[in-house]
Formats: structure tokens, C-alpha cells, sequence
């Protein structure tokens, strides 16, 4: 399942896994938002709720997008965070992996400021 995230400054594209969470949330788009950042971290609600699955943690990788249940919300992460270890990124609390990033080059994202409005919809 692959999604387009458009921002104002750009698109991203990035493939979603066939988890449940992916599943709900790919059934729902089109969505829209406005982001917010935390660290090199963007985070934003989303109409979608569903509670921590199986194998959810809070160390992730660099491109990887998260659900986060307390928030109902979408994340991309793309470098540390104010929590995080060896530069590696990691999530507040753990997060529900529902995919990564393609073809985006994770810098670009630094751009994205907090109040910014992204729309997600199928590739």
C-alpha cells in the first residue's frame, strides 16, 4: 500500500506494511492535518483509533513511520528526538510501525514546521 504525503515544500512517498493499523489507516485516506515537530519528528492527528499492536516499540529507524495511540497520531521519523540515544531516533512512547519512507531523502523533512498543513492520500 503506498501513500503520498504532501506537505506545501514537498511530496513524499512511502509504502505502508499490511498491519491492522496500516490497514485502517489506508481505508481512511484522504486525510488532512496540520504537523507538529518534536525533535526531527513530525507527528499530527489523525480521525484514527487503534491501541498498541504486538511488536510496537520506541526505538525506530531512520524513514520509518509510526502510529502513536496516545496522540491518534501519524509520525515520521527522521532523526533524533528529544529522547533520543546515539542519534538514533525514538518515539516518545512506543509507536505501532506502519511503514517507511521511499525515495524521500529524510533531510528535506527538516523544512516541515510545526503548524504546517499535510494531506495523505493513496499512491
Amino acid at each position: 500500500m503506498k501513500i503520498k504525503l504532501i506537505f506545501q515544500e514537498l511530496t513524499a512517498l512511502a509504502q505502508l506494511d499490511q498491519s491492522e493499523t496500516s490497514g485502517k489507516i489506508f481505508g481512511a485516506l484522504p486525510l488532512e492535518s496540520r504537523v507538529s515537530r518534536w525533535g526531527e519528528e513530525i507527528y499530527f492527528e489523525i480521525p484514527v483509533v487503534i491501541k498498541l499492536e504486538p511488536g510496537a516499540r520506541a526505538e525506530v529507524e531512520l524513514g520509518e513511520l509510526g502510529y502513536w495511540p496516545e496522540g491518534n497520531a501519524f509520525c515520521i521519523f527522521f532523526g533524533p528526538t528529544p529522547i533520543s540515544k546515539n542519534g538514533q531516533p525514538r518515539a516518545y512512547s512506543e509507536v505501532n510501525i506502519i511503514g517507511k519512507l521511499l525515495e524521500t531523502p529524510v533531510e528535506e523533512l527538516k523544512a516541515i514546521k510545526s503548524g504546517a498543513k499535510v494531506k495523505i492520500e493513496q499512491a
